[in-house]
């Protein structure tokens, strides 16, 4: 137990969902409501019945131990329970059974640049963002100079964030919670922002607090690059109920073939702030509907979307691996300076893609409507799903398959290479 800095016996966290429809809510209802629950109370009742909803268990019966020192992993499908999991051990929220025991001081990353206000200077708000993540003003003053030369924003220090990009304000953020000096840390999907050599510099970052200083991290992640090159050990979480759990290698294989398996999209009954993603379909270069593609020929993404009509909604769409790494982006506000209609109504928005020549396999695409340079609004995990069934790019026989271990891309070269003699070898 000496090395042992979270033990999770028996976790479960229960909510009430209710069906009802209701309207506004009167003051005088909510007291009247309070009146006849003590009245029952004192009447040895108990509480009154639920009405009109069920209970939903987003965890249940989830035990682990996190090591000192260890990066453990925590992947699954949307609603899976991964942030409830976060959320009840950063004591959020209560658990309804089971028991978590902590032996040290925790930080938690679960939403990037929260507490920030946007009329305050970057730099009031590296000290007011410190001080809500738990650090003293002597530790945010030794730790300035550090944390604005992680963030790289020197230049913009004194102006205020909301005249920051997206980029800028992630960058400070992590840059704040990154330099904590907590014994644990929690990190929940930041690594989904910023750009490339960012998102590098955040994982050397995590990567440095676990192995040099013996920090003990709990990284959850939808990208399996960034889960597999930082953690030794993951939990698979489905349906709040722990699914498989041991060596990251073996639970990200087994985590593949399931989502391989499993039909449609994850998330198409739910619904973002100002849209709803209705259907996503897949069409071949003759305008049939396929499950299957022909690696190196045009394809075409049907997404069929409900708006309120908000200015500057976007469209975007990733193209994931089978080990579920990211290979590609469609963005129609970044690359086309195109936006959703500014009318609420229902749409078709038909995305024509160049032939991509990718290794046989099972790929997918997550979908999401964005309001530009700003944040995610509906998100659809594994949209879609399309089955390379036989990849020769050249023509030749030789099936080009994913799981030989070469990755999923073909690099195609418009001619063929050239060979050209640079010296002959002296006869002896």
């Amino acid at each position: 137990m000496a090395d042992t800095v979270i033990r999770v016996e028996g976790l479960g966290k229960r909510y009430h969902l209710s069906h009802r429809q209701e309207g506004y809510v009167a003051l005088r209802d909510v007291i009247a409501e309070q009146a006849r629950s003590i009245g029952r109370r004192l009447l040895g009742r108990g509480a009154a019945p639920q009405e009109d909803g069920e209970e939903f268990w987003a965890l249940r019966d989830v035990s682990f131990d996190l090591r000192r020192g260890e990066v453990l992993g925590v992947v699954g499908r949307n609603g899976a329970g991964k942030s409830t999991l976060l959320k009840t051990l950063s004591r959020i929220t209560e658990p309804t059974e089971g028991r978590v025991r902590i032996g040290g001081r925790v930080a938690s990353l679960l939403e990037v640049g929260t507490g920030f206000h946007p009329e305050l200077t970057g730099r009031e708000n590296v000290y007011l963002n410190g001080a809500i993540l738990g650090m003293s003003r002597a530790e945010i003053r030794g730790k300035f100079d550090e944390i604005v030369a992680f963030a790289e924003i020197e230049r913009f220090l004194d102006t205020p964030v909301k005249r920051y990009s997206s980029g800028m304000y992630v960058r400070l953020a992590f840059a704040v919670a990154a330099h904590l000096e907590p014994e644990i840390l929690l990190v929940d999907e930041v690594l989904a922002v910023g750009d490339a050599a960012f998102q590098k510099k955040c994982l050397g970052k995590m990567h440095s607090v676990a192995a040099r200083e013996q920090r003990s991290v709990i990284f959850v992640s939808h990208n399996m690059a960034a889960v597999t090159a930082l953690t030794t050990r993951t939990i698979l979480l489905g349906g709040g109920r722990v699914e498989k759990m041991g060596a990251t290698a073996d639970v990200v294989a087994f985590y593949g073939v399931a989502l391989a398996q499993a039909p449609g999209a994850s998330d198409a009954g739910s619904r973002g702030k100002h849209t709803r993603i209705c259907a996503v379909d897949l069409f071949d270069q003759a305008g049939v509907r396929l499950r299957q593609y022909a690696s190196g020929t045009p394809l075409t993404v049907e997404v069929e979307v409900e708006t309120d009509g908000s200015p500057n909604l976007s469209l975007e769409i990733m193209l994931l691996d089978p080990d579920q790494g990211r290979l590609g982006l469609f963005s129609l506000w970044q690359f086309f300076g195109e936006s959703l209609p500014a009318r609420a109504g229902r749409y078709r928005v038909r995305v024509p893609l160049d032939g991509m020549w990718l290794a046989a396999g099972a790929y997918f695409m997550n979908v999401t409507t964005s309001v530009a340079d700003v944040e995610w609004d509906h998100y659809v995990e594994h949209a879609a799903r399309v089955e390379v069934p036989f990849s020769n790019p050249y023509g030749r026989t030789w099936d080009f398959r994913h799981s030989l271990g070469f990755g999923p891309l073909a690099l195609r070269c418009k001619s063929t290479p050239s060979i050209s003699t640079i010296g002959a070898q002296q006869a002896t």
